[in-house]
């Protein structure tokens, strides 16, 4: 083997080594997101049918809520990164189940992110999901307004914030405290 092509192994395994090792960044770190921006802008979902509630037999029966129910809200307070907007959780018009819905959500795109009701307030949520946090799905958009639907079942008073939430690097974008509505029955 000639001197020059013993010289250029180690350089070509070294440029591999570096190929292979920017790759796994730039997979993991995705730098290009701090400069897009995903907008969406759903609707509030509507209402099933309505049901009735049940009455004596030959009365007419009473219809369900005529309309969306606001059971908590609060606004985004920043966390990893500036996050303003505010988070409801609604109940749906006949009995449609539960939406978490962000309303004029800001932040930052992120690679992995999120969205989670949290038994932690927004400040202790800052750190940790704590336990029994209920993911809702993948954030939609880091723009807009958003609808989550929340799984039936889930008791909505023992969760205290929603949290944007980053899982490849276990970091709260931000989170909004969930204050009941007084009307909310």
């Amino acid at each position: 083997m000639s001197a020059p092509a013993a010289r250029r192994r180690p350089l070509v395994a070294l440029l591999v080594v570096l190929t292979v090792a920017a790759g796994a960044a730039l997979h993991a770190f995705q730098p290009w997101k701090a400069f897009t921006t995903t907008t969406v802008n759903e609707a509030l979902p509507p209402a099933a049918a309505a049901p009735t509630a049940p009455g004596p037999p030959g009365a007419t029966p009473a219809p369900g809520p005529a309309g969306p129910v606001d059971l908590a809200r609060g606004d985004f307070v920043s966390h990893e990164h500036t996050t303003t907007g505010t988070a409801r959780t609604v109940r749906l018009a006949g009995g449609a189940g539960t939406v978490l819905r962000l309303e004029g959500l800001a932040t930052s795109e992120g690679p992995d992110v999120r969205v989670y009701l949290s038994r932690e307030d927004a400040e202790g949520a800052e750190r940790d999901l704590g336990e029994g946090a209920v993911e809702l799905g993948g954030l939609k958009g880091n723009r807009g307004d958003q609808n989550y639907a929340v799984p039936a079942g889930t008791d909505l008073s023992a969760y205290r914030s929603a949290v944007i939430w980053c899982e490849r690097f276990s970091v709260s974008f931000g989170a909004a405290d969930l204050t009941p509505r007084r009307s909310a029955a």
